[in-house]
């Protein structure tokens, strides 16, 4: 029997902290109030005021003598009654943004400039004039980056100035994170996205036609796969699958530095072939004149130059994926090569998903992966003294704590994207349930 103390909670700690501030920025995800209000209680309950950061770092970024930080604007003080019965609930508390104030950083040597650095400045003297003394970061792998360059900022201040020490919570529905197994919100978002897919293939085989459906997930698959593998699609197409044949090279040129380079894109023609490939076995052994393909995203990314001019790009660098319009170029190139092979016309309507994913009633897994990120946060300032790590579970949601320099290349700056391994066991679990294509 384990002693009666394990039913107390953790001591009250003796902190120099008084305030902190929470920041969410980025995309949305489930259970995002799971992570504000789980983080924001474990401080309040230990006589630390909390400051919620509104609409990321949008107020923070324009702080300045014509700018002073205004409360209900640019923040709010989280209180008890903020938080009733919130950790459950849909939306973000605090809302999101996707400013960048380390946008114009890419290389150490940048942090010594004092032009780009001047967002960076202006964020760290908002939280001053607001007396915060810890930041808890909350978003994805850019977000990461964003709090990386604040605490390098910070590092090269002089000696004796304030320092506000950082720690990060992965936030993606991507599940795209090096340093977690599974971040908070994926599994919600999965589950949201297969109801569909389950929902169209029904559509499908009463109508004997195909579905062509992109998922989010710009960087890694994980999401295109949770969501084909639950919802029973016959194919699913990532980032991860476009090697061998399916891959080729062009010329291009780096829309930061404007080098000549060289990067790899996509073989549609392979890709189109092993679609309708996938099709025409569905109907010769199985009988199935239907079927839905999943696509990720992010393959719009890999598209030869020709599809991507004049496609504008975000402060992150990333092209509007959305813009492409992806699902229907696939859809109208696949109906093509069908009726070429066949000669017969096969309905394909492109569907996207995704943005009713990001606010989805969130599932308990989730809320309890949210939870414990939160009071993780808590317990890495507080408990640990911890500065520069991101809040990370293993196991049955033990907590650990990732260092920045683990995640963050210390170069260039940029995270590493964690990938579906190929041949890994959740690769071929997609491969195993879908239809069967012999490639050999």
């Amino acid at each position: 029997m384990p002693p009666d103390s394990s039913l107390a909670p953790p001591p009250a700690a003796d902190t120099g902290f008084r305030r902190v501030a929470i920041v969410f920025a980025g995309g949305p995800a489930p259970a995002a109030n799971a992570v504000i209000s789980a983080a924001a209680i474990s401080f309040l309950r230990n006589g630390i005021e909390v400051i919620g950061l509104k609409y990321g770092y949008s107020g923070l970024i324009q702080f300045g003598p014509g700018h002073p930080m205004q409360e209900g604007r640019d923040y709010l003080v989280v209180d008890q009654q903020t938080l009733r019965r919130t950790r459950n609930s849909q939306g973000i508390l605090i809302g999101t943004a996707r400013d960048n104030p380390g946008k114009m950083i890419s290389d150490p040597a940048h942090l010594m400039d004092p032009d780009r650095t001047a967002p960076l400045r202006a964020v760290y003297e908002g939280l001053c004039s607001l007396e915060i003394d810890a930041l808890i970061s909350i978003g994805g792998d850019d977000t990461l980056k964003t709090a990386n360059k604040l605490k390098l900022f910070q590092d090269l201040l002089p000696e004796n100035a304030r320092r506000i020490p950082v720690v990060h919570l992965p936030k993606t529905i991507d599940n795209d994170y090096s340093g977690i197994d599974f971040t908070f919100g994926y599994f919600t978002a999965v589950e949201t996205l297969a109801e569909e897919i389950r929902n169209v293939v029904m559509d499908a085989e009463a109508n004997k036609a195909y579905f062509l459906v992109e998922t989010m997930g710009r960087s890694a698959g994980w999401l295109a796969y949770g969501a084909a593998i639950a919802g029973e699609a016959s194919l699913v197409i990532s980032m991860e699958d476009i090697v061998g044949k399916y891959r080729d090279e062009e010329a291009s040129t780096n829309p930061e530095t404007g080098a000549a380079e060289t990067r790899p894109i996509m073989n549609v023609k392979n890709v189109i072939d092993r679609i309708v490939k996938t099709m025409r076995l569905r109907e010769e052994q199985d009988r199935k004149q239907f079927g839905v393909i999943a696509v990720a995203e992010g393959l719009a990314e890999l598209l030869p130059e020709e599809y991507l001019r004049g496609v504008p790009r975000d402060d992150h660098g990333h092209i509007a994926i959305a813009r492409i319009d992806l699902g229907r170029k696939l859809a109208n190139m696949v109906s093509e090569e069908y009726q070429r092979q066949t000669g017969r016309v096969k309905k394909i309507t492109p569907l996207q998903l995704g943005y009713e994913s990001r606010c989805a009633k969130p599932h308990a897994f989730d809320v309890m992966l949210g939870s414990q990120l939160g009071v993780g946060a808590y317990r890495a300032l507080v408990e640990n003294r911890l500065n520069g790590v991101m809040v990370s579970v293993q196991g049955q949601l033990e907590l650990t704590y990732v260092p920045f320099e683990q995640l963050v290349n210390p170069k260039t700056l940029v995270t590493t994207v964690r990938y579906i391994q190929p041949g890994s066991d959740f690769q071929q679990l997609a491969r195993f349930l879908e239809t069967y294509v012999n490639e050999r």
